[in-house]
């Protein structure tokens, strides 16, 4: 399989979960994709996986809540490719799940930094590369919570709205004036560590695995679509 061949990638949060399978079924699919995530370990073994399938990645560990490590990420990569063809931004981070007027300040700060900020500083980080891509694609990982406000989840559902509105306005923002397209995915219940974080009693087994949320973002990328595209991955039957 090679759709995506030639094509260059970069995925946050590549070293578990969603990000983990994503990057595996894009270098399936032919992309060169570009591992994030802070853990060089990790997203070693994630390195290995796609060597070891016949695939090509490259490693850059970076912490997301330092811009200028995104920063330095863009210029980096900037040096050595002359386009990002697809930028799937799926790292992210849990606070504390409890009342509003519980919230944690230091905590929110730090989802609002990964969450929110981090993903501003990559559109400005890679928006020159993806507009020399001949058909760029941005994937936002997302939450329900984002549009459906749930009790006890005002912290996270507050970052995910921000991220789904970012998102959406730059996407309207380029639709006119480059070939970037951009989607936001809702992966709905997902065997990932951060799910089993929020629902510590859930058989994880009654989940879908995060490789039926990858092979969607994988297909989504060589779909064409009217952006800002929003979607949600339903279960398995």
């Amino acid at each position: 399989m090679s759709t995506l061949a030639g094509q260059v990638a970069l995925v946050t949060g590549a070293s578990k979960g969603i990000g983990a399978a994503t990057a595996r079924a894009l270098a399936a699919a032919g992309a060169h994709v570009i591992l994030v995530a802070r853990s060089a370990r990790e997203l070693e073994a994630v390195e290995e996986s796609i060597f070891a399938a016949g695939g090509s990645a490259t490693i850059a560990p970076v912490d997301l809540a330092e811009p200028e490590g995104i920063a330095r990420l863009a210029v980096a990569i900037g040096s050595r490719w002359d386009a990002l063809d697809i930028l799937v931004i799926n790292a992210a981070v849990l606070p504390v799940l409890t009342p509003v007027w519980q919230i944690d300040q230091h905590d929110l700060t730090r989802a609002l930094t990964l969450n929110v900020v981090a993903t501003q500083a990559l559109i400005a980080g890679f928006d020159r590369l993806l507009k020399k891509s001949p058909d760029a694609r941005v994937i936002g990982v997302t939450s329900s919570v984002g549009a459906s406000p749930r009790a006890y989840w005002g912290a996270y559902g507050a970052t995910k709205a921000a991220f789904d509105n970012l998102l959406d306005a730059y996407a309207q923002e380029v639709r006119s004036i480059s070939n970037v397209r951009v989607a936001i995915v809702d992966p709905g219940a997902t065997r990932t560590a951060m799910r089993a974080k929020a629902y510590p009693g859930e058989d994880p087994a009654s989940l879908k695995g995060p490789e039926v949320v990858a092979d969607r973002i994988t297909a989504l990328v060589s779909e064409r679509f009217d952006s800002p595209h929003r979607e949600r991955v339903d279960p398995v039957n």
